[in-house]
């Protein structure tokens, strides 16, 4: 039995669903990083990182290295980058057009 491609879609957004898990993903847009460099920036507990890594590393859209004692974190493809940055720009949309409604509701309350 296959899985519809829309409850497909939907694990992949669910997948995505944690600010840890974006946040690292923005972070790793940048290139290649250590752990070490991810949980600094990412100000969360070293266990609630790596289990937020996991989910990332099992979905196949981060990878992992070793190298020496520490592990090093890649985005698995360019089309992060690009899901990302459509992200933003949608978020940016939707801000601006409720910028908007809201200035046109300040203005009707300070019209007679």
């Amino acid at each position: 039995m296959s899985v519809p491609l829309y409850r497909t879609k939907a694990e992949f957004f669910r997948m995505l669903g944690h600010p840890a898990r974006i946040q690292v993903l923005e972070l790793l847009q940048g290139g290649p990083k250590p752990v070490c460099d991810l949980l600094a920036a990412v100000e969360i507990e070293s266990s609630s990182l790596s289990q937020q890594l996991a989910v990332l590393r099992r979905s196949g859209i981060v990878t992992a290295t070793r190298n020496g004692s520490s592990t090093v974190y890649a985005l698995a493809g360019g089309d992060v980058t690009e899901l990302m940055g459509a992200a933003r720009r949608i978020l940016s949309d939707l801000m601006s057009s409720r910028r908007e409604l809201l200035q046109k509701l300040r203005e009707g309350e300070a019209s007679p």
